[in-house]
């Protein structure tokens, strides 16, 4: 398995998603979060072959700086700041115990970037439950990695939003599921089926 192809698999489910984050950013936020998203994964694909021909910890650093410069809004930081982290902080053939580290320490720069903490309906209220599955270990890690993301992105619709856009509407926001985090989920969705 190389890198490439899960790549490949992450930025395709962000582009096919699109409308569907579009609409959930409608509900609670500024209404760009899919084509943000679309708009940095097609910059990621477009540089495919460049990313293949390096190693994994050098792919991640580039795609995080490509998610900051394509990705308007927070999310062009937010999402390229976790792939820097992961670029520097993961070894070059990481097992669970690495990636949760990496994971934490992701988690700990996007809460210093935008002051932000677990459940307060942000994206850490995925990454956070993902990064507790891999601490485990186990068997069947990879399906319960995949199962924790989804879950923990529809359960952010029971969140009440303190942080971001959606903090303005209050409990309106509650019943809508956070559009950063379906991002993340979905990425991680995909990662987890190509593997």
């Amino acid at each position: 398995m190389t890198h490439r192809a899960l790549i490949q698999a992450a930025t395709q489910t962000l582009i096919d998603h699109a409308d569907e984050l579009t609409q959930l950013d409608r509900a609670i936020g500024d209404g760009d979060h899919g084509l943000n998203m679309r708009r940095g994964a097609q910059a990621i694909q477009a540089r495919l072959d460049e990313l293949a021909d390096v190693s994994l910890n050098e792919a991640l650093r580039a795609m995080g700086m490509t998610c900051m410069s394509s990705i308007g809004g927070s999310s062009g930081p937010v999402f390229g700041t976790f792939l820097v982290t992961l670029g520097k902080e993961l070894p070059a053939q990481p097992g669970p115990a690495d990636l949760a580290r990496a994971v934490d320490l992701g988690v700990k720069a996007l809460t210093r970037l935008g002051k932000a903490e677990v459940g307060q309906k942000t994206l850490l209220d995925v990454l956070d439950p993902v990064r507790r599955v891999l601490e485990t270990g186990g068997a069947d890690l990879v399906a319960r990695v995949r199962e924790c993301a989804l879950a923990s992105a529809t359960a952010t619709a029971q969140i009440e939003a303190t942080r971001g856009r959606a903090s303005f509407l209050g409990e309106r926001a509650l019943g809508h599921v956070d559009p950063g985090s379906r991002s993340m989920a979905l990425i991680i969705g995909a990662i987890c089926d190509t593997l």
